[in-house]
């Protein structure tokens, strides 16, 4: 089982661009936003304000967590709604991409 994404260093908190729904026809905005910061740091991508996702949502989350890894950035899905959460948890995404308030460790930056 792959552990929950932890972070030791400063870390860009960012809230969406998006907001109430991540779905086809509005993924392709989150993805310009968050791509460069994960090339360039880490990424904890507050998902507070979105209650909807699909599989173009899906998509570009693990996009994102591949994108990062690739630049030896760390990127996961903080403050997910119950049922984003639900969601990631049916497709088995809940244990790579969501790290738990309780189980992160680093210091939150807020995005520029």
């Amino acid at each position: 089982m792959t552990p929950l994404p932890t972070f030791a260093d400063e870390t860009a908190l960012v809230p969406p661009c998006v907001t109430h729904e991540l779905i086809r026809g509005k993924e392709q905005n989150l993805l310009e936003q968050i791509t460069p910061m994960v090339r360039n740091s880490n990424v904890a991508l507050d998902m507070s304000r979105i209650d909807r996702i699909d599989a173009a949502g899906i998509a570009v989350l693990i996009t994102l967590f591949e994108r990062a890894n690739a630049a030896g950035h760390r990127f996961a899905v903080i403050h997910a709604t119950h049922r984003v959460a639900e969601i990631l948890a049916l497709v088995g995404l809940d244990h790579i991409l969501i790290a738990s308030d309780k189980r992160l460790s680093f210091s939150v930056q807020p995005a520029a």
